[in-house]
């Protein structure tokens, strides 16, 4: 079994021991969330650390998401719940890539591609989503690749 979920398991009973209902119940979707992936296919296997994180960050952006829907519907109550429990899930996460250290990152990769232009960009996301995967979300990255080379 992979640490990750090692530690969100003994988590999730140490919230339950704590009557944190939040913490307790957010991690329990996300766990039901990486048994899910486990068993989706052809045949059920254990999720290494890598791919618990890829869980683990499809359920944090899914609560951003939701937190921006309920504002735009005024519905600041449910937003706060939904950014609460992203906040919890981050605690997970490694931490996110600034916007200057992206930055760096795309122009290192723009010199690398030789790109001169928005046709290049497939080039450049190519050489920088390897280096800042789980780090910087994928809209943030086409942002700064954009950026640089607009």
């Amino acid at each position: 079994m992979s640490d990750l979920k090692d530690r969100l398991r003994a988590d999730l009973t140490a919230a339950m021991k704590a009557r944190d209902a939040l913490r307790a119940s957010t991690l329990r979707m996300t766990l039901t969330e990486v048994t899910n992936a486990e068993v989706a296919g052809d045949t059920a296997r254990e999720l290494s650390d890598a791919e618990v994180l890829e869980v683990l960050d499809k359920e944090a952006k899914k609560r951003r998401e939701a937190a921006e829907a309920f504002d735009q519907a005024g519905r600041a109550e449910l937003a706060t719940k939904e950014r609460s429990e992203g906040e919890i899930l981050a605690e997970y996460l490694p931490t996110q890539l600034s916007e200057d250290e992206l930055a760096g990152i795309v122009r290192a990769a723009v010199t690398e591609a030789g790109a001169s232009g928005m046709k290049d960009m497939g080039k450049v996301m190519k050489i920088v989503q390897p280096q800042v995967k789980g780090r910087a979300e994928g809209g943030r990255v086409a942002a700064a690749v954009r950026a640089e080379l607009g």
